[in-house]
């Protein structure tokens, strides 16, 4: 096989500005837009960091990974949890498919590929490795080579602070040290697949939308309103430096994760249950403390929410929970009566808030792992959920967990590029569940009958898998 592909991962890449806004200070991306295929692409469900670029490397649900989020309970626990990383993940990635064939892939900054696994090629792991000192490449000694390139790579930088100025500095550094390391593996590595995902991106628009987006209900002019039209433009230039280095064998495949907007607020789903007679305290507390710190009488307790993009909502059932109150036969006739609540909650201006409210099963045919009871989007997601307790108040302007502008959104975006074809194609949407078939297919491989997209692409297969 002659073909080759390299996936450009952009966290929180927001169509509209990628589509639209930005596109005459993005010529390399607006290149690939005007010679290729091009579309929103509609996130899973929840559209969140994890897990969903493991769905589309996957093509299957968040169900069937069992994977609803960053952390996720244990053993039915009121408080234990455990975090999504790569032991979690039992499927076959599109990298491990390919290595099947005796293909050789380079992956970079996935998530979560932490801790790290061996594959047929060349991994960096994510940002949710700890630090450095961590073993976070496979081969081991590609460690060295990277240190002796950069210097200590960066996988993250910390975004929910107030220090915008250091916060800026760390957000350029790393992603040029990111690149600086993509550009020699490129270059050094013989590889058929590359894929790398840039987190920088949905770093800076969390910092810095209300600086820059005159809309946001915080809106903040100032010497910060450029730091996004920035960033996207520095992006933009590494692309560019990439395309010089790959030929005509090889397509380019630029993909987000989810989209981004505006952030009204956080709706304290903790706060509003024990209002609603469903969470009960002992002790209520005098300050913001995190739920499972706080003196709960789960003997009269009958569900309780976590905070996130999205609430997820635990009922306290007998035989289930350690001291559960619900009997299991009226646990369905409890979530008719919480959601239709939920459907009436208005926001601070007494308009009812579009709010979404699913059981797993309403979303995914298999439901694995440790889901949550009820899956709750505010507003359409433009309200955060905060799980903390304490601030006698339903709505809080900020993050209960640090300063944040940005909500995610259901749409990323997605750019398939053919060198040897150019022709301009704008589809109304795609979905995250193609990425896979499409990926598979560019290589003239069968597409597995589990994953649920389509192939995306100029040939006889395009919308079949």
């Amino acid at each position: 096989m002659s073909n080759k592909l390299i996936v450009i991962g952009l966290d929180c890449a927001v169509p509209d500005l990628v589509f639209n806004k930005f596109i005459n200070d993005l010529p390399n991306l607006r290149y690939l837009i005007d010679h290729g295929i091009s579309a929103p692409m509609r996130s899973s469900d929840p559209p969140i960091t994890i897990p969903a670029w493991l769905i589309m490397c996957t093509g299957v649900d968040a169900g069937f990974l069992g994977l609803y989020g960053f952390r996720h309970r244990l053993n039915n626990s009121y408080t234990d949890i455990w975090i999504a990383n790569t032991q979690k993940v039992k499927m076959q990635k599109v990298w491990d498919i390919l290595g099947d064939f005796g293909l050789k892939s380079c992956l970079i900054g996935i998530p979560p590929s932490y801790p790290i696994k061996r594959n047929e090629g060349w991994t960096i792991s994510c940002f949710i490795t700890p630090d450095t000192t961590k073993q976070y490449t496979h081969p081991k000694e590609l460690k060295q080579e990277i240190e002796a390139l950069v210097g200590e790579y960066m996988f993250d930088v910390e975004f929910r602070t107030d220090l915008k100025d250091k916060l800026i500095k760390g957000l350029f550094e790393m992603t040029k040290r990111r690149h600086k390391v993509i550009k020699y593996l490129l270059k050094e590595k013989p590889w058929d697949f590359f894929m790398f995902v840039e987190i920088g991106l949905d770093r800076v628009q969390h910092a810095f939308w209300k600086f820059f987006d005159e809309k946001h209900i915080r809106h903040k002019p100032g010497k910060y309103s450029k730091v996004i039209p920035d960033y996207y433009r520095l992006l933009d230039k590494q692309i560019g430096e990439i395309l010089d280095l790959i030929d005509d064998d090889t397509k380019v495949l630029v993909v987000s994760d989810h989209g981004g907007k505006a952030m009204s607020g956080c709706f304290c789903i903790n706060e509003w249950l024990i209002k609603e007679g469903y969470l009960v305290l002992r002790n209520y507390p005098q300050k913001m403390t995190r739920l499972e710190e706080c003196d709960i009488d789960w003997s009269k307790t009958k569900a309780w929410g976590w905070g996130g993009y999205y609430a997820r909502i635990f009922f306290n059932v007998k035989g289930r929970e350690p001291q559960g109150i619900i009997d299991p036969e009226n646990l369905e006739q409890e979530k008719m009566e919480l959601i239709e609540k939920i459907m009436q909650i208005k926001d601070p201006n007494g308009r009812i808030m579009k709010n979404k409210v699913y059981e797993p099963k309403d979303l995914y045919k298999i439901v694995k792992g440790d889901p949550p009871d009820l899956m709750v989007y505010f507003d359409d997601l433009y309200w955060r959920s905060a799980g903390t307790i304490g601030h006698n108040k339903l709505f809080l302007e900020e993050n209960d967990t640090g300063p944040d502008d940005l909500v995610h959104d259901y749409y990323g975006i997605f750019i398939l590029y053919d060198p040897k074809i150019k022709k301009k194609i704008r589809l109304d949407n795609v979905s995250i569940f193609d990425i896979s078939p499409t990926i598979l297919n560019i290589f003239d491989l069968d597409v597995p009958g589990y994953m649920k997209g389509n192939i995306i692409g100029y040939g006889k297969n395009n919308g079949q898998v």
